[in-house]
C-alpha cells in the first residue's frame, strides 16, 4: 500500500477540520434562527417546532430581494391624492397556487401555522425534493359577514407557484396543502404597514371601502391580505385587496 504523503494527510485533515467548522457554524445559525422564530411565535401564541429549523434557514438564506419572484400583474389604474397612492387597480392572470385552509382561534395563529406548512413545501418537502423558490406576496384569503363588521375564523394561506412550475407544480407531501388554479381576477389594492390581526384588517377594509368610487363592484365578504415580509417581521409591508365581482 502506498503511504499517504504528509502533505496530502495535512490537506485531507485540514479540509475535514474546515468542514467540521462549517457544519458547526451551520448548526449555530440554525439554532439562532429557530430560537428567534420561536420567540416571535410565542408572541402570536404559536409553537414553532424543532423540525422547522432547516426550512427557516433555507428560506432566510434565499430571502435576497433579487431572488424573490413577484407575482405578475397588469396595472390598470393608480388613484393618487397629493402624491400619495390611495389604491391601485390591477389585473392578475389565471395561475396555480399552493393553498392551506386554517381555522385557529386568532388570525395571527392561522397565518403563522399556515406559513410554516407552506415553508416546508417550498423547502424540499414536495415530490421534486427541490427548493422551489420564494414568490411574493404570500396571500391570505379572509372572509367577513355581509355587513363587513366581523371576520370569520376560517382563512386560506396561499403561495403562488413560480412561473417555471406553473404547468406542472410539484405535489405537496403534506396532505393539508392543495394545489388550486385561481381564475384571472381584477383587484383593488391598498398598501399598509405593521402587524395584521382582526382589528387592523377590519380597519383597512373600512378605509378602502370608503375610498373606492364603486365598492359595490367588489365582493362584500371575501378579501385578500397580501404579505411582502414574513410573519416574523415586526414592520411588515402588506396590502389589502378587494376582488372585483366576476
Amino acid at each position: 500500500l502506498a503511504e499517504e504523503s504528509p502533505d496530502s494527510a495535512y490537506h485531507s485533515h485540514g479540509s475535514s477540520l474546515e468542514e467540521e467548522a462549517a457544519e458547526r457554524m451551520d448548526d449555530e445559525e440554525q439554532e439562532r434562527l429557530l430560537s428567534y422564530w420561536q420567540s416571535v411565535g410565542r408572541g402570536h401564541q404559536v409553537d414553532v417546532p424543532r423540525d422547522m429549523a432547516e426550512p427557516i434557514q433555507q428560506l432566510t438564506r434565499n430571502n435576497n430581494p433579487r431572488e424573490r419572484q413577484s407575482i405578475p400583474f397588469t396595472l390598470i389604474q393608480r388613484k393618487e391624492k397629493l402624491g400619495d397612492v390611495l389604491y391601485e387597480k390591477r389585473q392578475y392572470g389565471k395561475a396555480k397556487w399552493a393553498c392551506i385552509r386554517m381555522k385557529e382561534k386568532q388570525y395571527e395563529q392561522s397565518i403563522c401555522l399556515g406559513f410554516m406548512k407552506l415553508m416546508r413545501y417550498i423547502c424540499e418537502q414536495n415530490s421534486s425534493g427541490l427548493y422551489l423558490g420564494i414568490t411574493v406576496p404570500i396571500v391570505t384569503v379572509v372572509h367577513t359577514n355581509e355587513a363587513q363588521s366581523a371576520m370569520t375564523q376560517a382563512v386560506t394561506v396561499a403561495y403562488y407557484l413560480p412561473e417555471v412550475l406553473q404547468d406542472e407544480p410539484p405535489h405537496p407531501l403534506d396532505p393539508d396543502i392543495i394545489i388550486e388554479e385561481w381564475p384571472a381576477t381584477i383587484v383593488y389594492s391598498r398598501s399598509f404597514r405593521g402587524i395584521t390581526n382582526e382589528d387592523s384588517i377590519m380597519r383597512e377594509i373600512s378605509l378602502l371601502a370608503a375610498i373606492l368610487e364603486s365598492p359595490e363592484l367588489c365582493l362584500r365578504d371575501t378579501f385578500i391580505i397580501a404579505g411582502y415580509t414574513n410573519p416574523a417581521a415586526a414592520d411588515r409591508h402588506n396590502e389589502i385587496w378587494f376582488l372585483q365581482r366576476p
